[in-house]
């Protein structure tokens, strides 16, 4: 069973068991999201609602959180997320150029994802992988340096 992009009544159950199993519920806000995350590939309202009600805390709150940290997001990603470093030595060596190829490639922005639902591209502030520069992130495959600018040949081995 896929929950990826999926609000499944059988995904939220999923989630639950993970709550109940905590040992304390207090403090285990970020732990929940990222499970909620893991298991449903974002976060909408609705799964912040259900962890609002779980964790005993307000909305807003759980809201907060979301927003706040980039690594949550409130929007379904593709079956292959993209992610282009833009930190300084990645942009100094063209990782603007390589974002705009992309965006150009799939017909979408950074922060969208395909209406097929296979691609969603994003922009990051550093991977840490600056002596691979520029560096394109495709689900957790680093490419780096002339794989990460051969757009067609990156996409090809995600099809």
């Amino acid at each position: 069973m896929s929950c990826k992009n999926k609000l499944k009544q059988e995904c939220f159950n999923q989630l639950d068991e993970f709550i109940i199993g905590l040992p304390e519920k207090k403090g285990a806000l970020i732990s929940v999201l990222h499970k909620a995350q893991e298991i449903f590939g974002y976060l909408p309202k609705e799964i912040q609602e259900f962890v609002a009600d779980r964790l005993e805390l307000p909305l807003a709150k759980i809201y907060g959180v979301v927003s706040f940290y980039s690594f949550f997001t409130m929007t379904p990603k593709g079956k292959y997320p993209i992610s282009v470093c833009m930190g300084t030595a990645c942009f100094v060596r063209g990782s603007d150029k390589v974002l705009k190829d992309l965006e150009k490639r799939l017909g979408i922005k950074a922060g969208e994802t395909t209406l097929d639902g296979m691609y969603s591209i994003d922009a990051l502030r550093c991977v840490g992988a600056c002596g691979l520069a520029p560096v394109v992130m495709v689900g957790e495959d680093v490419f780096g340096k002339d794989e990460a600018r051969d757009i067609e040949g990156l996409l090809a081995k995600y099809k």
